[in-house]
């Protein structure tokens, strides 16, 4: 991952300054401002967006907390995940042209802003009848969802999966992939209306998260064999429970934490399950060359469709932070320029 530093070259197209959340300190939500930044301009191999909108990820929390593994350089705009319209093209680039519509799955300059720089192979063609927001929702979640499926977990048609978390950007999304393909999806869900969104995306069965007994019910979907897969969103609650609930070498893949915990590896010994680490930023550009025209294809054909759940404007972007970390998630979050 990169983060471009803005400066002030001749102008890409016809404007002056644009507004960027800029963070110039790490912290809290508040440390997210909005202020009038220097013009863009794509180099060679690079285009420039328009966004219409930009996706919010969790990872951006912990990046403008300074607590992550990785800090972005100060200061800097967050974002790796928006949609909008081609409005530059740096030298060398040959397969786009001005005003064609786009989703991007990372930028050099952030997207929490009205424009945004990509290299040409972090662009990525938006289907007309896929909407800007539902676009900022694909890059990061959707391509999780489907290189933990089927990189990580191998995911066959005939097996079981958990989606343990299903009502967010991720859950939603591997719900409609698990199903397409012929897997028999279970998914979590700690709110009503969360449980009504797993069901109308394809999950065969649903489940509280919050009832004491959930795990029980989940055993007795599959007559007490457990699933084959957990794709699991919160490993510091769970991952001891996934253990005591996985199919005999089976398979859990970590998709999202927050903190330690604790686990009795005899679980994993009896089951002979396997635990699988996940890490989007690791894919190579072979597989997020693959991944994304996955992408694309699915949602040519209707079999992908992105759920926004909140549109929130970018000056409020400390905001959207806040709002991503609070539990019963529902869809996707995205900032709207």
């Amino acid at each position: 991952m990169a983060w471009l530093r803005i400066h002030s070259p001749k102008p890409a197209i016809d404007k002056t300054d644009m507004k960027a959340i800029r963070v110039e300190e790490y912290g809290g939500p508040g440390v997210l401002r909005l202020q009038e930044v220097p013009d863009l301009q794509p180099s060679r191999g690079q285009i420039l967006v328009r966004v219409r909108a930009a996706g919010v990820n969790p990872v951006e929390t912990y990046f403008r907390s300074g607590t992550y593994s990785i800090k972005p350089p100060l200061p800097y705009t967050p974002g790796t995940d928006a949609a909008g319209e081609i409005a530059a093209i740096g030298e060398g680039v040959k397969n786009w042209e001005i005003g064609a519509r786009a989703y991007t799955s990372g930028s050099l300059s952030g997207t929490y802003a009205e424009y945004s720089v990509c290299e040409e192979s972090s662009v990525h063609a938006l289907p007309e009848k896929i909407s800007f927001s539902q676009g900022a929702a694909l890059g990061v979640p959707y391509a999780t969802a489907y290189r933990a499926l089927f990189g990580s977990a191998k995911a066959q048609p005939g097996e079981t999966v958990f989606v343990h978390g299903a009502s967010g950007g991720v859950g939603v999304a591997a719900v409609q992939m698990a199903r397409a393909h012929g897997l028999v999806v279970i998914g979590s869900s700690g709110s009503e209306r969360g449980r009504k969104l797993v069901l109308s995306q394809g999950a065969h069965h649903v489940l509280d998260h919050h009832e004491s007994d959930y795990l029980q019910e989940l055993l007795g979907i599959n007559c007490g064999r457990g699933p084959d897969i957990i794709l699991e969103m919160l490993a510091n609650v769970n991952l001891a429970k996934d253990l005591s609930v996985i199919a005999k070498r089976g398979r859990i893949v970590i998709i999202g934490n927050r903190g330690t915990v604790e686990i009795n590896p005899r679980d994993l010994m009896a089951r002979e399950s396997h635990v699988v680490g996940f890490l989007l930023f690791n894919m190579t550009p072979e597989e997020k060359k693959s991944t994304h025209a996955a992408l694309v294809a699915g949602l040519e054909s209707g079999v992908l469709r992105p759920i926004v759940g909140q549109e929130i404007p970018l000056s409020e972007a400390p905001r959207a932070h806040e709002a991503i970390m609070q539990a019963n998630a529902y869809g996707k979050i995205v900032l709207v320029p």
